[in-house]
């Protein structure tokens, strides 16, 4: 797909898109935000969000939330993601993939799965992560990528996170041209699922460092946010087409643990109080109607269940 485009005649309103969750394939080279704004023209609304930024570089699975959907994309951040990648040994970049330039180039041709596979268990499982600089992290009130990208030193905390997965699918020797000078390199495609606020590029890094030659990212894809796989996303030029709207209840259905509430169970959270607690701890539960509808997210305090969000009915 081409770049977003600049600005033009506004094209004929659509009509507003149910409330729902849109799975989009989004393309190489689109920011998140860019995703969002031609989502609020194929939706018809500007109520629209999503559920973790992916970076330009990136594609791949971005939930979008259309109308009263945007408001169970808060709970939606901190699903589990899956990634494939594809990781370059022997090259450090500013930015830890292959959009920066390279800060250091080491000849990684004597490597071998042997070096990688150990390296690569250290990696998993609970970890403490530094995140990349260029990230949207904020340092005193601004984003850590805008500090690097004025020539600002970032150092960033780590972090506890959890790969839960970091699989190495094939290791490839290969050779690197960015430079005067050819440089042997060794590229590996991977698959990882990890804990929401895991950096993929961090991993590279990392890898590298831990092998002595460095590494960034070449590739990236995201293939499933929580429930929602790329199976089931499409493209932005299939949306134009026709906009799949996952419905709100089939949408909370589908994240979250299920609990089928009374009428008088009903009236009682859109007065603002709580319910009996929930037979499950899973935060949250999404509680339904006896018509099938979204009503609230709810957690358990105590003996009782009280509401994280409730959705108000379609007037």
């Amino acid at each position: 797909m081409s770049s977003p485009p600049g600005r033009t005649d506004a094209p004929p309103r659509r009509p507003t898109a149910p409330d729902g969750l849109v799975v989009v394939d989004k393309p190489a080279g689109w920011t998140s935000h860019d995703v969002v704004a031609r989502m609020r023209r194929l939706a018809g609304t500007r109520k629209v969000g999503h559920a973790g930024t992916l970076d330009p570089m990136a594609t791949g699975v971005l939930v979008v939330g259309v109308g009263r959907a945007t408001r169970l994309l808060t709970y939606l951040v901190g699903a589990d993601k899956t990634y494939t990648a594809t990781i370059r040994l022997g090259v450090t970049t500013v930015t830890d993939d292959a959009e920066g330039d390279a800060t250091s180039r080491l000849d990684a041709g004597g490597l071998t799965r042997a070096d990688v596979d150990p390296a690569v268990r250290a990696l998993t499982g609970a970890i403490d992560q530094v995140p990349s600089a260029v990230s949207a992290i904020k340092v005193d009130g601004q984003r850590s990528y805008a500090r690097v990208r004025s020539g600002e030193q970032v150092e960033l905390a780590a972090r506890p996170v959890t790969v839960h997965r970091f699989d190495v699918l094939d290791v490839r020797p290969g050779v690197d041209e960015s430079a005067d000078d050819a440089l042997a390199v060794l590229d590996l495609d991977v698959e990882v699922e990890v804990s929401s606020g895991t950096y993929v590029r961090a991993l590279a890094r990392d890898l590298g460092a831990a092998l002595g030659v460095g590494g960034h990212l070449t590739a990236l894809r995201r293939t499933a946010v929580g429930p929602y796989a790329i199976g089931s996303a499409r493209t932005l030029e299939q949306l134009e087409e026709r906009l799949d709207v996952l419905l709100l209840a089939d949408a909370a259905r589908a994240a979250f643990t299920s609990r089928e509430l009374s009428e008088a169970d009903v009236r009682t959270l859109r007065y603002g109080q709580r319910v009996p607690a929930s037979p499950t701890d899973d935060v949250p539960v999404a509680a339904f109607g006896p018509d099938g509808s979204l009503v609230a997210l709810l957690e358990n305090r105590g003996d009782s269940a009280r509401s994280l969000l409730v959705v108000p009915p379609i007037d």
